[in-house]
C-alpha cells in the first residue's frame, strides 16, 4: 500500500499563497490534490502525471500550479492569489496500482 506524508498547509490571509507538498512510497503513475470544503463534496483540484501532464479545476487555473518530483516521488501545489474559498482540507492523491489517499491538510483563507 502507498504511504503518503502531507505538510504545508495552515491559515493565510486572502491574496496570499501557500504551499502543499506530499510524499509517497512505491511506483506511482498519478499524483495530485483533491479538497473538501464544509459541507461540500470533496473535488479535484490538480493531478499530474509522472511524465508531467497536468489537470487543473476550472477554479484553480491561473493561480494554483502542481509539479512533481518523480525522484523523491513528491507532488507540489504552490497556490497563489488565494481566495476564501479555497479554504478546504486539502487531500494528497496518489495512484499507482491501487489510489491512495493522504490524511488530509487544513487550509484556511480569511478574508
Amino acid at each position: 500500500q502507498v504511504q503518503l506524508v502531507e505538510s504545508g498547509g495552515g491559515l493565510v490571509q486572502a491574496g496570499g499563497s501557500l504551499r502543499l507538498s506530499c510524499a509517497a512510497s512505491g511506483n506511482i503513475v498519478v499524483m495530485g490534490w483533491y479538497r473538501r470544503a464544509p459541507g461540500k463534496e470533496r473535488e479535484l483540484v490538480a493531478t499530474i502525471t509522472r511524465g508531467g501532464s497536468t489537470n487543473y479545476a476550472d477554479s484553480v487555473k491561473g493561480r494554483f500550479t502542481v509539479s512533481s518530483d518523480n525522484t523523491k516521488n513528491t507532488v507540489y501545489l504552490q497556490m497563489n492569489s488565494l481566495k476564501s474559498e479555497d479554504t478546504a482540507v486539502y487531500y494528497c492523491y496518489a495512484r499507482g496500482l491501487i489510489a491512495s489517499w493522504g490524511q488530509g491538510t487544513q487550509v484556511i483563507v480569511s478574508a
